[in-house]
């Protein structure tokens, strides 16, 4: 073992991990500790660790083919279902960048103490793509670096509302080890499977495929391949170690502070405090709901201003730095797909428009509610494109004609499969769960039709 190895190979995990601290999963934990406390800490661990034994496929599969999934995918696939499966990951990459839009306005509006409306927040995140342009131009490394400093940030702000509100440890170590939901109900049960489909992004798979070809290898040197892919291994179990200790950052302070207050316990606190967000909490005794932009407003009457612009950087650092990820996930998958190759310019203005559109129309027609409420839907588009990255990639790694001696084994072919069965069983259930909520007749019958086309597609690529 080299530690200077390690360093060369480091940077490519810390690109992919950005997608475990965008502001879906930032709003996803924030609600996990206000309704179910430390309860859910152990699904947070499960879904990280089961992320990082996925994310292990995605670079095995680019280090040693040289090729990223979606070029693989390219090879491998007949032109129609090739076509389908380019448009399904096309739509998670612009669920994604609609949440990055959504974080970064809602951040940019509590910074500014609402002097910057909504709209006007979609409007400057427009920037982000010039942002990424210029420092694209300086190279990978530099890049790498830049993400590094955007997570200390995360770490750091995060950490601060960790330290300022002192979570108990005892339960959170019981939360975290101990599987367990005593008097849980559906709520929790919801906020169990949105952490599961918050943290497992499906674009994610095709961005670290093609993040490590970035580092030479002599791909006719097994041992050469064999320890690229052990120190990939390494950095990405560092990078998710990280990102999940800023996610229980997260679920701790709200499972500490907020589990089990009410609407009237805030609104007071907030009124006493004279908080200019007392408004948003009605004076009743319904459980109380928050989400990223509530959040920020809680931790500023409980815990002062300071938290409550703390935790606006934090949610910034997470929407400006997941903006860049999933522009250059966008980027492999139209290159590796259709075998086009755009400037990155007209890509991100391409997928930026499409994203900042229907966010731009909610953020002046609506309040900051429904702009927040956009989340659950987005994290539905989402989980129902996870099959169109988890199948492919395991489906490839256990070829021997694509990986040769790197194929997958039967452990990892049949763990991986139930793996996979799992985490779209438990996103199906988010699916259908939300559908139901809309109460809507004709709503059904569009969604069991669709489900038709989307579970034959699903079958065809097992």
């Amino acid at each position: 073992f080299s530690f200077r190895k390690l360093w060369a190979f480091t940077g490519p995990g810390f690109l992919m991990s950005i997608a475990y601290l965008d502001p879906g999963n930032i709003e996803s934990d924030l609600q996990s500790g206000a309704v179910a406390g430390f309860k859910l800490l152990w699904v947070l661990l499960m879904a990280t660790v089961m992320g990082l034994l996925l994310q292990r496929l995605a670079a095995r599969l680019g280090v040693v083919t040289g090729l990223h999934l979606a070029e693989v995918c390219h090879r491998q696939y007949q032109k129609v279902p090739r076509i389908i499966l380019w448009l399904m990951v096309e739509l998670a990459i612009i669920g994604s960048d609609m949440q990055e839009v959504i974080g970064s306005a809602i951040a940019i509006n509590l910074l500014s103490m609402g002097k910057i409306p909504l709209w006007g927040g979609v409007l400057i995140t427009i920037a982000d793509t010039f942002v990424f342009l210029f420092l694209d131009k300086y190279g990978l490394r530099k890049l790498e670096a830049f993400f590094g400093f955007l997570i200390t940030i995360m770490a750091l702000t995060f950490g601060y509302e960790y330290i300022t509100v002192k979570p108990n440890q005892e339960q959170l170590l019981k939360g975290l080890f101990i599987p367990y939901c005593q008097n849980c109900g559906t709520p929790q049960l919801e906020q169990a499977v949105g952490i599961v489909g918050a943290v497992i992004m499906p674009h994610n798979m095709y961005l670290h495929s093609a993040l490590v070809k970035s580092r030479q290898v002599n791909r006719a040197n097994k041992k050469e391949v064999r320890e690229a892919n052990k120190y990939f291994f390494i950095e990405s179990c560092i990078a998710l170690f990280v990102s999940f200790i800023i996610n229980i950052f997260v679920v701790t302070v709200f499972a500490e502070a907020f589990f089990d207050k009410t609407n009237a316990d805030v609104h007071e606190v907030c009124a006493n405090s004279s908080s200019p967000h007392s408004s948003l909490f009605p004076n009743n005794n319904e459980t109380l709901a928050v989400d990223i932009y509530k959040g920020g407003a809680v931790l500023g009457c409980y815990f002062g201003p300071a938290a409550l612009y703390i935790w606006a950087i934090g949610i910034l650092a997470a929407g400006q730095s997941s903006t860049m990820t999933g522009t250059y996930s966008g980027q492999f998958v139209m290159e590796g797909f259709l075998n086009l190759r755009w400037s990155r310019f007209a890509r991100v203005l391409l997928t930026r428009s499409i994203a900042i559109t229907p966010t731009l129309f909610v953020a002046i027609f609506q309040d900051v509610q429904h702009l927040t409420g956009m989340n659950d839907f987005l994290n539905i588009l989402m989980s129902l494109q996870l099959p169109f990255a988890l199948i492919p990639v395991l489906t490839f790694t256990s070829l021997s004609s694509v990986m040769n001696d790197f194929a997958n084994g039967l452990f990892w072919k049949i763990g991986g499969g139930a793996m996979i069965l799992l985490i779209c069983s438990i996103n199906m259930y988010f699916v259908v769960d939300y559908v139901r909520s809309l109460d809507h007749l004709g709503l059904y019958i569009g969604a069991a039709l669709l489900s038709v086309v989307y579970l034959s597609f699903v079958a065809y690529l097992v």
